[in-house]
């Protein structure tokens, strides 16, 4: 399935901006140590793994992270498959995804292998190593719908600021009911509402030291007092 056409500016040759947001898809600065030290590090990651970890996302993105998700878990060598959901209102293209994962050379192997299979929209990718799922559309409604539970959150919508829906307390709630008992979620921004929502929800949250210019950002758990 073909998802909506997404308008990007491309910023210093590969660096993807949304038109529609005003907002890079990733860090100026390094987007690929960003995801490492919020995602990844935030969640506790990769001593987390096993076999059947499930990550899901909100906002997927040119799919930096997943990309950073499954090389870690390939160093780690974690026997068995990673579980990967992601949940993407306006999916880039193949072409896009391509484009914009260039610039990432450390991940050009990983890169490689899934370029073949990006077709746009919604859709499901099966490997050895890795189920990944993409779900198209608002994640105010198909969360609610989602049946999975996850082990680890990457909240990684645009900025709080120019996209709000993203990080509604009703929307957070979900996310805490799709969590596991002692699932951690992880964010790039610390605005206090979102951090007052996550508490709302059942977590327990902290701020962090933030990557790059960014002094904080939001790490929580589920359900530790």
């Amino acid at each position: 399935m073909q998802g909506q056409q997404v308008d990007i500016l491309w910023n210093d040759g590969d660096i993807p901006v949304s038109t529609r947001f005003d907002d890079p898809y990733f860090s100026l600065e390094n987007g690929l140590a960003e995801t490492r030290h919020v995602f990844l590090t935030g969640n506790d990651l990769p001593a987390r793994f096993y076999d059947g970890f499930h990550i899901a996302e909100l906002g997927f993105g040119t799919g930096l992270n997943l990309l950073a998700s499954l090389a870690a878990w390939r160093a780690a060598n974690v026997d068995g498959r990673l579980h990967f959901t992601t949940f993407e209102a306006y999916p880039m293209s193949p072409e896009q995804m391509r484009r914009a994962q260039s610039a990432f050379p450390e991940l050009s192997d990983v890169a490689a292998e899934l370029a073949p299979l990006w077709q746009g929209g919604a859709q499901v990718i099966t490997l050895t190593d890795l189920t990944f799922t993409l779900i198209e559309g608002d994640a105010r409604q198909t969360l609610a719908d989602w049946q999975g539970q996850a082990d680890a959150w990457f909240l990684d919508g645009f900025s709080p600021a120019k996209n709000p829906e993203l990080w509604q307390d009703d929307l957070l709630a979900e996310v805490a009911r799709h969590t596991t008992a002692t699932g951690t979620a992880a964010t790039y921004t610390a605005a206090g509402f979102v951090r007052r929502g996550l508490e709302a929800a059942g977590f327990v949250v902290t701020r962090q030291p933030g990557f790059g210019r960014k002094r904080h950002m939001t790490t929580a758990t589920k359900g530790t007092t």
